[in-house]
Parts: structure tokens; C-alpha cells; sequence
């Protein structure tokens, strides 16, 4: 099973949907929780008990005749950084203040940042865009989390946290422009449910960049090779900070194209995790 957020036809009304099968339930109209943001004020064993009661519902729509959305409403989108070797690597090789990176990489504190809100946030087949201002540019594929306000991870969906090398790499304070812009992330198909998936700790991630019909760049990593583990960057995330709608959290990518690749309009993006699905964006250059 898989939590969703769907619509039927481009202008439809999107709802809260759980994937069962080939079908997908309208979890609101078959009783359950109206909206993943009130799914995620619930505890986990609570939401799990009340999507059970779901799956018995007969309102089934076949999942080929909807349109499947970015998995996220009222949810703050947050990312960790330099949690894989090669993610540090590249941006020490970015940087003109290497030593930042390594630093972080080895600190007991993660690197933690802001993303975005739900209309930063394209789903399948949308845009993501690369910024006007930058001259090298990269998806970042990630494993995300679905963390409820209580701090639980109840699920777990693909991330592209899409980032500007060249303005990071001028200095570390412009991190929010290199990180923060319109259709800089994207999030979806679906969000897997954390009792669906087997190991978190062992999951094979694949980035395949389609330029002019052929692959561009292809690269694997597996979030066996996080430096950091996934309840170590919960913990971080909610330390004083407050989720009362859930949060979602990318956990930081372990493939980075090499520094003479850079994202150009026209790309076609796709992450695909095991478990999951494979998230597909077209990429587009913003006009500033």
C-alpha cells in the first residue's frame, strides 16, 4: 500500500488517496483522514490502524484513469546535507571554503535546511527549473522521509533537490539562493508506507538525465552508504522546531554528475527507487 495525492483530469480537485493494488481508494470518502495533513497528526500505529479500515472500502477507482501529484499539502520541505561521501566530495570540489564541508561531514550536527512549501514543490511529469542567474546546475536524488508531528517516519517517497553548484560554490552563505527558487524540488509518485518497505537502510537509488532521446548521464547509489542515519536527521529536524502538519525531508544524495555536466532546458529527470516508483520531470529554464 502507498499514500498519494491524485486528481481526476488536469483541473480536478486533488485528494487523499491510498494506492491499493492497481486501485486507489478516496481515503476521506471511505472514512479515514481527510488530508495527509491530518493523516500526519495521528500517531503511526493509529494511522496504519485507520488505513486498514480503508483498504476494506469498495470505493475503488482504477489507478490508471487519475492523475498522480506531488505527495505533500500543508507540509514544510526540508533537506540534510553532506550525508554521503560523494555529496561532500562535490562540494568540496565546488567550493572555494572547502574545509566547511568536511567539517560538517564529520560533525556530530547535520546539515539541515529549508527547502520549500507545497507550491515550490512540482510532482510527476511537472516542471523543475534551474535558475536564470546560475551556469551549473544538477538534480539531487534523494530518498525522502514522511515524518509525522510526532517525529515518526511513516513513509518514504523519491526527492529531487534541485541545486545550483555554481552560486553555492561562490560562497556557502548563498545557500538558499542555490537551494531555494520556483520549481527547485520535486516529490512523488507516491509516498511508500514505512510498513511496505523492507529496509530503509538498503535501497538502491537510480538517476537517469535524458538529453535530445539519449542518456545524458546515469548514475546509482544506495542509502546503504549514508554517513548518517535517517532517525539521527529526525531527531535534528524536530529538536525545537515544531511540525504540527508533518514534515518531509530529504536525506541528501549520493550521485552528483561529474563538473562539466550541467542540467540544461529540455532534460528529462528521472529517480527511481526500489519500492517506490521513478519520479519524471522535464526541465526548464527560468527567465528571472
Amino acid at each position: 500500500m502507498a499514500l498519494c495525492i491524485y486528481q481526476f483530469g488536469p483541473n480536478g480537485k486533488p485528494l487523499f488517496g491510498l494506492i491499493d493494488g492497481d486501485d486507489v481508494i478516496d481515503i476521506e470518502a471511505a472514512g479515514g483522514p481527510a488530508t495527509l495533513a491530518a493523516a500526519l497528526q495521528l500517531s503511526k500505529s493509529d494511522l496504519e490502524a485507520a488505513l486498514g479500515r480503508v483498504k476494506q472500502s469498495d470505493l475503488r477507482t482504477p489507478l490508471a484513469e487519475v492523475i498522480l501529484k506531488a505527495p505533500i499539502d500543508w507540509q514544510e520541505v526540508w533537506c540534510a546535507g553532506v550525508t554521503y561521501m560523494r555529496s561532500r566530495d562535490a562540494r568540496m570540489e565546488e567550493s572555494q571554503a572547502k574545509s566547511v564541508y568536511d567539517i560538517v561531514y564529520e560533525a556530530d550536527r547535520p546539515e539541515i535546511f529549508f527547502k520549500g512549501m507545497r507550491f515550490r514543490v512540482a510532482g510527476p511529469g511537472e516542471e523543475i527549473a534551474v535558475r536564470s542567474d546560475s551556469t551549473w546546475d544538477v538534480p539531487e536524488p534523494e530518498c525522502a522521509l514522511v515524518i509525522n508531528s510526532a517525529a515518526e517516519i511513516v513513509g518514504y517517497t523519491i526527492g529531487n533537490d534541485v541545486s545550483s553548484r555554481s552560486i553555492e560554490g561562490e560562497n556557502p552563505l548563498y545557500l538558499p539562493q542555490a537551494k531555494v527558487y520556483d520549481k527547485a524540488a520535486a516529490l512523488g509518485p507516491v509516498i511508500a508506507l514505512a510498513s511496505e518497505i523492507e529496509n530503509p537502510n538498503d535501497l538502491p537509488i537510480e538517476l537517469i538525465i535524458e538529453r535530445n532521446g539519449e542518456v545524458g548521464f546515469q548514475g546509482t547509489t544506495n542509502t546503504n552508504q549514508l554517513h548518517r542515519t535517517f532517525d539521527d536527521l529526525v531527531e535534528y529536524l524536530y529538536r525545537d522546531n515544531t511540525h504540527f502538519h508533518g514534515a518531509i525531508l530529504m536525506t541528501g544524495t549520493g550521485i552528483v554528475p561529474p563538473s562539466d555536466f550541467t542540467l540544461e532546458a529540455g532534460d528529462e529527470v528521472s529517480i527511481t527507487i526500489d519500492g517506490i516508483g521513478t519520479l519524471t520531470n522535464p526541465v526548464v529554464r527560468l527567465q528571472g
